[in-house]
């Protein structure tokens, strides 16, 4: 089912956009929070911090620079958030919250709505989950039917305030046929597509086991990543070869190709679609057309 169109008000309190802002839905009841943790003292003192809601803490792992989040839920954001910055854990440098606006969100409001975020941020495997179990909460039907309107709801704006927790991952399922493209390297082959986030690399694509010396002195980065998809399963080790064993989004072409390729690789020219014509290509006359 698609997704229907929505207007968003974006407020921001202090006029800059990485500061805390605010962010509503046209004919929603509910509103959220965003702010970096340097701006929690200015969200204490907003009426929301007294209100009944969800939250979501973000950051990244330092060890292994993977997104980590903690979904959460409170009677009383403050004191919930006041705990988590007392407890002095450093993976969380930025904070989302939902809350209602006629402030109607009880307990039992709460703890299913963080037991249904926990789950759809499991389905979307976009993070690293501090609590992989909700507290949960029994509502009557028709609470529960109100409750998954208003996920649908922080579906919609948590892309909008920075955080893609949510959001599903391209896959060969999602991605058109003619959205596909394929890059070589010897005889080895990987396929793709574009996604909103960069570029998605299709289980079953293969890619080089050994990098290019170059990449050892000017792309460590590429070896970095590499070594982590390898570490996390994503990437086999059949011998001659790596193999993809799940489809992986990248934040660009370029990234894609260059851990298919072993080295710097310019993915607009590298990923070919089945008439052979590059993104670059694609790109030029998308550009003509439109003149």
């Amino acid at each position: 089912m698609e997704t229907p169109p929505a207007t968003i008000k974006l407020f921001l309190p202090f006029g800059d956009p990485t500061r805390l802002r605010t962010a509503e839905l046209s004919n929603w009841s509910g509103k959220a929070l965003a702010a970096p943790r340097s701006d929690l003292p200015a969200f204490f003192n907003r009426d929301e911090a007294d209100q009944a809601g969800v939250y979501v803490l973000a950051g990244t792992d330092g060890k292994t620079g993977d997104t980590v989040a903690y979904v959460g839920e409170a009677e009383v954001l403050r004191a919930r958030l006041k705990r988590h910055v007392q407890d002095g854990q450093d993976y969380w440098n930025r904070v989302v919250v939902f809350v209602s606006k006629d402030e109607n969100m009880t307990k039992a409001h709460v703890r299913y709505l963080e037991g249904a975020l926990i789950d759809a941020a499991a389905e979307a495997d976009r993070a690293t989950l501090k609590n992989a179990q909700g507290s949960g909460g029994k509502l009557p039907e028709a609470d529960r039917a109100d409750m998954d309107v208003y996920l649908s709801k922080v579906r919609q704006l948590l892309p909008v305030l920075g955080s893609d927790l949510l959001t599903p991952k391209p896959n060969r399922v999602t991605s058109k046929a003619a959205d596909t493209f394929t890059t070589t390297i010897r005889k080895l082959v990987a396929t793709g597509a574009p996604s909103a986030a960069g570029f998605v690399v299709f289980a079953g694509s293969q890619a080089v086991v050994k990098e290019k010396p170059s990449a050892h002195t000017h792309t460590p980065y590429l070896i970095d990543q590499r070594q982590r998809l390898i570490e996390s399963g994503a990437l086999l080790d059949k011998g001659g070869h790596l193999l993809f064993a799940e489809d992986v989004e990248f934040t660009s072409p370029s990234a894609a190709a260059s851990v298919v390729k072993g080295g710097s690789e310019n993915g607009r020219t590298a990923w070919k679609n089945e008439d052979g014509r590059t993104l670059k290509q694609l790109d030029a006359e998308q550009s003509a057309d439109d003149a």
